[in-house]
């Protein structure tokens, strides 16, 4: 018999597989007792049972997930602690995969809202305060502020609520203001070398069948970048057809051995039909990682195509990745 948590309508219960003639019966117990040294299985992997929440622990998380799904404001908070204590970890490996599961809530939706709170806290400061008493009602007025520095929001905000006759400024308002204020100030171009983007495509005849592909910032200029995709170098894009996808360094990195082991593929001369599909897909991935079975695919292309590396990666740390034996780039655990 094996013992298991699952959450249920909210509640954690304990559950029992048991075997009878009809085959495995899965029978839910009751609601587990805290500390009970119970050894869970979350997302199909044994976890030790430090991975537990105390009671006071998932007091708090109940009461954040409540915040989350009220406010963009209450929601950016109650989602940074849910992160940053790791309050999910009962239940998921990986903090991507609890706001999917529990909110609906993909990657960028969660750290975006997580930027608009900390936005909010740096508008809600006295010295912005006292000017403005006007603060933001949508996660997307604070988009545009986020990669500024705290006295750039600030000064963008009290402008665009300005320019909005002393009232809640739009998106498109704050858009505006943060353009023309960046250009003022010299750091019109917030992308840097490394960073990993999208292209949206838009209306833009040069980026016709390029949209929604990621790629590596290669050079930064005033009002554009360059961009290398895994198939080729896309120059001078105007950054109203950039979107960041706000990796961390270590997922950057990661992206960029993605793109040259892409790249090396279609360099090698060998690919079939069925092989570019892959590397289309793959060039289009909004994960910074790649799924057991994108890398299980990939690696098969690799042998395939005689450029496979049996090389050991450099050893990751404890975000939620397993290291393989011969991989340049990991799935995520999860």
């Amino acid at each position: 018999m094996e013992l298991s948590q699952k959450i249920v309508g909210g509640r954690t219960v304990l559950l029992t597989q048991e075997h009878n003639s009809h085959g495995a019966v899965t029978i839910a117990l009751a609601e587990p007792k805290a500390n009970s040294g119970l050894v869970q299985t979350v997302r199909g992997e044994k976890l030790d049972s430090s991975l537990e929440l105390t009671l006071k622990e998932q007091n708090t998380r109940e009461q954040l997930e409540k915040q989350v799904e009220q406010s963009f404001y209450l929601a950016g908070k109650a989602l940074q602690q849910l992160r940053d204590h790791r309050l999910y970890r009962s239940t998921h490996s990986r903090f991507e995969d609890y706001c999917l599961e529990r909110f609906g809530f993909h990657r960028r939706h969660s750290y975006n809202l997580i930027g608009a709170a900390l936005v909010v806290d740096n508008l809600s400061v006295v010295e912005c305060a006292q000017i403005v008493h006007i603060l933001p009602t949508r996660e997307s007025q604070c988009r545009p502020l986020t990669p500024l520095e705290p006295k750039l929001q600030r000064a963008a905000w009290q402008q665009a609520v300005a320019d909005a006759g002393g009232k809640v400024p739009s998106t498109r308002i704050v858009k505006e203001v943060v353009k023309e204020l960046t250009r003022a100030t010299n750091v019109s171009n917030p992308h840097y070398v490394g960073e990993v983007c999208l292209i949206l495509a838009k209306d833009e005849p040069k980026l016709r069948g390029k949209n929604k592909c990621w790629g590596i910032v290669s050079v930064v200029q005033e009002d554009s970048c360059h961009l290398q995709l895994w198939h080729e170098t896309v120059e001078f894009i105007e950054l109203d057809y950039l979107q960041s996808l706000n990796y961390s360094p270590e997922e950057c990195t990661q992206m960029q051995e993605l793109a040259t082991r892409l790249t090396r593929l279609l360099d090698s001369g060998t690919l079939e039909k069925a092989g570019y599909v892959l590397l289309e897909h793959l060039g289009k991935i909004r994960h910074p990682y790649l799924t057991p079975l994108e890398e299980q695919l990939l690696r098969l292309l690799e042998r395939e195509s005689g450029v496979y590396r049996t090389e050991k990666p450099t050893e990751l740390n404890d975000s939620g990745r397993r290291q393989g034996d011969d991989a340049l780039i990991n799935p995520r655990a999860g």
